[in-house]
């Protein structure tokens, strides 16, 4: 068998911890989805250029790293694009992005993110009344999944999306009123320095000042940040052998892409669909 699950598929992990297959917490990333003007990231990049429609819609990648080590960077930067809802159960609030072919909205958006270990979750349960204990090898998807449930709480218990302007994220301050958003259900402002956990928006904070000293006019209050973006990679590891790609249990199991914890993207994920393929034909020649 070979176990290709996406990595938001909870009830296989929940079954698999409960038929005692080996599982570990694996790190991640959770932030949120800023939105600007597509023109404004054209100025940026292209300067008195921007607007010639001989250049391709501009984007950006960036990345920092905290006194600790811990990244604070964009994931999944959509030129052009648009903002969705990505929940895949009742009370949950995650937005993800995505571009068309011709990169043809008035907006651009990423995830901005901060990355996970398992020791954020003590943090998280000083706060929170949590449903697993931190030794439990689902604990970061517990921490992931209440972080969702708290952004339905605070965007109104559907789908609308809590939002509110960066530079006021960044001051601590409520955004009375919000820009115009590609986001279809609908944005409510929302005080996300408030209700998302410090040790999320303190690095997130940190990264923005930061990423607008380096890229100019990325930090203002014409950008929104649109919560959650949880689903960066999963959360949940099923352990492996390095030289098989076997369960390390469990023979003729083959763990496999992001679901599994090997893979981070559309790209990764086929390498390591070819891995576990070669594993296969390696082990059915044992047989």
């Amino acid at each position: 068998v070979i176990l290709a699950i996406g990595h938001s598929a909870r009830d296989t992990f929940e079954l698999l911890q409960r038929k005692n297959i080996f599982l570990e917490p694996k790190p991640f990333s959770v932030g949120a989805r800023i939105e600007h003007k597509q023109t404004a990231v054209d100025e940026s990049l292209y300067g008195d250029h921007a607007g010639n429609p001989l250049l391709p819609k501009g984007e950006y990648q960036l990345s920092w790293r905290d006194k600790n080590g811990r990244g604070v960077y964009t994931f999944c930067m959509c030129p052009g694009g648009f903002v969705v809802p990505a929940a895949s159960s009742s009370r949950q609030v995650v937005v993800n992005g995505m571009s068309p072919s011709n990169r043809g909205s008035r907006w651009a958006n990423s995830g901005m993110v901060v990355e996970i270990r398992p020791e954020d979750y003590s943090e998280l349960m000083k706060h929170e009344e949590m449903a697993v204990s931190k030794d439990s090898p689902l604990a970061l998807m517990a921490f992931q999944e209440r972080l969702e449930e708290l952004c339905w709480l605070n965007g109104g218990m559907k789908q609308t999306a809590p939002a509110q302007r960066m530079v006021d994220f960044v001051n601590k301050k409520n955004s009375f009123d919000l820009p115009e958003s590609s986001y279809t259900p609908g944005l409510l402002a929302s005080p996300l320095h408030f209700w998302m956990p410090e040790f999320v928006t303190g690095r997130l904070r940190e990264g923005f000042r930061h990423f607008g000293k380096v890229s100019r006019g990325f930090l203002t209050n014409d950008a929104v940040m649109i919560g959650v973006e949880t689903r960066t990679s999963s959360p949940v590891r099923i352990l492996r052998d390095k030289e098989s790609y076997q369960h390390i249990t469990l023979k003729g199991l083959f763990p496999c892409g992001e679901g599994a914890g090997y893979a981070g993207g559309i790209v990764s994920a086929a390498i390591d669909g070819e891995r576990c393929a070669e594993g296969v034909a390696g082990y059915l020649s044992l047989v």
